[in-house]
């Protein structure tokens, strides 16, 4: 089985704390889709005789290009391999993007599960992050889409300027109440060079701290648990069946096809793992999709193990402690570093197996590095 990843660069504007590879030109989808279609006839020795369980489209904003795009892309790769009967077609979509009309031309075109980025139902915080949806369109494009797609996912934000708990649990209930089949919880992370870095490096802007930030994540844990979703993911959360194929493949260390500026790949053989990433520019990839590929490496035997301890206790699929004994450098301290974390209540294990707690999911990169180093 394979999975298939596509990068659909293009968005309105951009959001304040987003740092994906993104442009705001419109004028160049046309192009892009041929280059796409180029690119992917490329790779059409990776593809051949493989079976595709899921594809995701992501971004930028996959929602605002028309569907016949990517209809058209779906019936170029359905010819260069073979669609699973059951497949998982998602694609990332911004409310605004979302009337009734474009929602149903979306499942004809093949979509079978809808990602929405609402990030809030409250309009204060929709206004702090910059959002072009309104609050009550938050909550009707969720009802519209539930009532048309398998899956129905939307993604929460917390940590917002000026946010506090009760907030928080608002946004916690609207969601819940409608009952989407999947949720993605994130804490707001500032990253480097963007408008929200900048703003809070200057002083105009300041963020809840860590010890909320944690609340509020613990929170959500609580209440998402009480409506029977599954914590499958430090920020996903599932009712039965519902998980996000794609990207579970892809913490699970399944081989996945990128397409598009920016993309990453991940191909293993018997002999080799090898990671590739697509060159960050659109206008280099319109210029040459089928030399896409800027950067290949194999990965050594460290960088697998480090890779496995990082997305085993990230996904929570339980990681085997004799693995770890054998293939760490730390020796008899392994186990004074298994037993500190015990009693913090950080970790547990289960038939030689390691997992993290509730609370541990607030520490996976912590502990995955005590893991390592």
């Amino acid at each position: 089985m394979l999975t298939l990843y596509v990068h659909i660069p293009f968005c309105k504007s951009r959001c304040s704390y987003c740092d994906f590879y993104l442009v705001t030109r419109q004028e160049h989808i046309a192009t892009f889709f041929k280059a796409l279609s180029l690119e992917s006839a490329s790779r059409s020795a990776d593809l051949k005789g493989k079976t595709i369980s899921a594809i995701h489209f992501g971004g930028g904003t996959p929602s605002m290009v028309p569907v016949h795009y990517l209809a058209g892309w779906l019936d170029d790769i359905a010819a260069l391999c073979t669609f699973a009967p059951d497949i998982e077609i998602a694609l990332e979509a911004n409310p605004e993007d979302l009337c009734s009309t474009k929602m149903d031309e979306l499942r004809a075109g093949g979509i079978t599960r809808l990602s929405i980025g609402l990030q809030s139902f409250s309009s204060e915080k929709l206004t702090a992050l910059g959002r072009a949806h309104t609050a009550l369109e938050s909550h009707q494009v969720t009802d519209a889409a539930l009532r048309r797609f398998d899956s129905v996912s939307i993604d929460l934000i917390c940590g917002v300027s000026g946010e506090h708990l009760s907030m928080w649990e608002a946004d916690l209930s609207a969601a819940l109440a409608l009952g989407p089949h999947h949720l993605s919880v994130y804490m707001l992370s500032v990253e480097p060079k963007t408008l929200l870095h900048r703003k809070i490096s200057k002083g105009i802007l300041t963020v809840p701290d860590d010890a909320a930030q944690a609340s509020f994540y613990e929170t959500a844990i609580r209440e998402v648990a009480l409506q029977g979703y599954s914590h499958y993911e430090v920020s996903n959360f599932c009712l039965p069946g519902h998980h996000s194929r794609y990207n579970l493949a892809s913490w699970r260390r399944e081989p996945y096809l990128g397409f598009g500026p920016s993309a990453h790949s991940f191909l293993v053989s018997e002999e080799c793992e090898i990671r590739t990433a697509n060159v960050s520019s659109l206008t280099r990839y319109l210029a040459a999709p089928e030399n896409a590929v800027v950067f290949r490496e194999e990965l050594s035997d460290a960088e697998r193990f480090t890779e496995k301890v990082f997305l085993s206790l990230r996904i929570n699929s339980g990681l085997d402690v004799e693995f770890l004994r054998k293939e760490n450098k730390l020796g008899h301290d392994l186990s004074q570093t298994l037993d500190l974390f015990v009693g913090r209540g950080w970790i547990q294990q289960q038939a030689g197996l390691l997992y993290l707690t509730e609370k541990g999911f607030l520490f996976a990169d912590f502990i995955a590095e005590a893991l390592i180093f």
